[in-house]
């Protein structure tokens, strides 16, 4: 090996090494607040900033708000009138008329609920979106509240008629429609329907109430009671007129093989019964 090519294979050695120790050159960080100017160094929006990163989301940020009709939030000292500008910017109407409600046929929500909702709707700053989602909202919960006192209605009643049915037997019809006339004529229609005793029960599906005007009934003669022109319980006429309906020609009572021939043949005799109890007190 001649000296010429010892030493290029030292150079090419030294230099291998050199590469390899070698570190690639650190990024020198630069001090946010040595790039503001002079005259901005003491501004108090750009200290909350320690790099340049920060500082161009920022800006970007309110660049997106130029133009934007923006709405200040008033603080605990605010006026009625303050709160009032606040509403009227996010879109309230100018008064309680301007809300509309959208609520199906046969909503539970009447007129006049609407616009004492609507007025204090108003007053609360509602939106109209938020006023009619509450409205419809309220109207929901009524529809299952009715459902529901529906359901448990019919039960109640099917209840009622079961335990009825079981205690008075064959003269169940006769004294149940007796206990009707006397408690519509004397309490009204829309009192049994709509009345709720304390537990729950509506007044004319309550069993004890039904069988105490059945009782009653039972020791009324046609003249005993009356309320106004109508009579309290059955008449001997009206006594007859369902014998007569009942014994017709080709009715049940007639046919042996009928399946309402048993039932038939016991409601006229309870007919009979209570006729004699009329007449003979």
């Amino acid at each position: 090996m001649d000296q010429t090519t010892a030493n290029v294979q030292s150079d090419t050695q030294q230099e291998a090494t050199v590469l390899d120790q070698s570190q690639p050159p650190q990024e020198q960080q630069v001090d946010f607040k040595s790039l503001i100017p002079e005259d901005y160094k003491e501004e108090k929006s750009l200290q909350n900033f320690s790099n340049m990163n920060d500082f161009v989301k920022s800006y970007l940020h309110s660049q997106k708000l130029v133009g934007v009709d923006k709405i200040p939030v008033p603080t605990k000292l605010a006026t009625d009138e303050d709160w009032n500008a606040v509403y009227e910017k996010l879109g309230r109407p100018a008064n309680a008329e301007g809300y509309k409600y959208n609520l199906p046929e046969g909503s539970k929500v009447d007129d006049m609920t609407l616009k004492a909702f609507s007025e204090e709707a108003h007053k609360l700053g509602l939106l109209p979106k938020q006023a009619e989602g509450i409205i419809n909202y309220y109207n929901k919960i009524g529809e299952a509240a009715d459902a529901s006192n529906l359901a448990k209605s019919e039960t109640a009643k099917l209840e009622a008629e079961t335990e009825l049915r079981k205690e008075f037997g064959p003269a169940y019809d006769l004294k149940v429609t007796a206990a009707k006339n006397l408690a519509v004529n004397t309490l009204g229609a829309d009192f049994l329907r709509n009345t709720k005793l304390a537990d729950g029960s509506i007044l004319g599906n309550n069993p004890q109430v039904v069988r105490a005007f059945a009782d009653l009934a039972d020791k009324l003669s046609e003249d005993s009671i009356v309320q106004g022109d109508t009579p309290a319980t059955m008449t001997t006429k009206e006594i007859d007129r369902e014998i007569q309906e009942l014994t017709a020609e080709g009715s049940p009572y007639w046919n042996k093989s009928h399946i309402n021939h048993k039932k038939a043949v016991e409601e006229v005799q309870s007919l009979y019964e209570l006729k004699d109890r009329s007449q003979n007190g």
